[in-house]
């Protein structure tokens, strides 16, 4: 959550298996001069450089998602920094740099934190950034998702400061994208119940060169 009473609301992806869906997604946002995170694996990122090029060149911000996107638990200490610092070098090196883009933001794969862990990333330069809810579209069709009920999961968890995440992709590369779907529908009802999206780069410190990791949300 953003710690806020305003109504606004943070749009974010995750991306760790192809760019399915990523053309509609990007042209739904751009039609509605709506900001989004795409929280991107750096195996991604090796895989589709010009995807993460082209995300960026929209304008929207990018966050690590891990390289590998593994359960961080069974990981050492080191193999967490490892995930983290790599991803970072896939996204440096796909171009994500240009502009505003790259932003010192986190996701941890599955949604799996721990107090240690969080500090862990902090010390490595990153705020953790989770989400309010997750519309569940990745699961597809085959694991019971419609649009009808990824739209309402969205719709449920609207509050002042929630962080919707959303994915694009498919894991078996199938062509249904129920997350881009969706998209339009929830953007809609945002603006129609009186909320606006904002940019998640808006909380970062102005202090050129830092991040106060601490002050943002986890």
């Amino acid at each position: 959550m953003i710690r806020t009473s305003e109504r606004v609301v943070a749009v974010t992806f995750n991306a760790a298996w192809n760019d399915a869906g990523l053309d509609s997604v990007l042209g739904d946002l751009a039609r509605r001069r709506t900001p989004a995170t795409f929280f991107l694996t750096g195996a991604f990122a090796d895989r589709h450089p010009e995807v993460v090029r082209k995300v960026a060149a929209a304008g929207h911000g990018l966050g690590n998602h891990s390289y590998s996107h593994p359960y961080f638990e069974d990981l050492t200490t080191a193999g967490r920094r490892r995930e983290v610092q790599a991803a970072d070098l896939a996204l440096r090196a796909a171009g994500a740099v240009a502009g505003q883009s790259l932003t010192p933001f986190f996701r941890f794969p599955y949604s799996e934190t721990s107090a240690a862990q969080i500090d862990e990333v902090n010390g490595l330069g990153f705020a953790d950034i989770e989400f309010t809810t997750d519309t569940n579209g990745w699961k597809g069709t085959e694991g019971g998702m419609t649009v009808d009920l990824a739209v309402g999961r969205a719709l449920d968890a609207l509050r002042p400061g929630a962080i919707l995440q959303m994915h694009v992709g498919t894991s078996e590369g199938g062509p249904e994208v129920i997350d881009a779907q969706a998209l339009p529908r929830i953007l809609d009802a945002i603006t129609a119940r009186g909320y606006r999206v904002i940019d998640l780069r808006t909380l970062l410190t102005p202090v050129a060169g830092t991040a106060d990791t601490g002050d943002l949300p986890g």
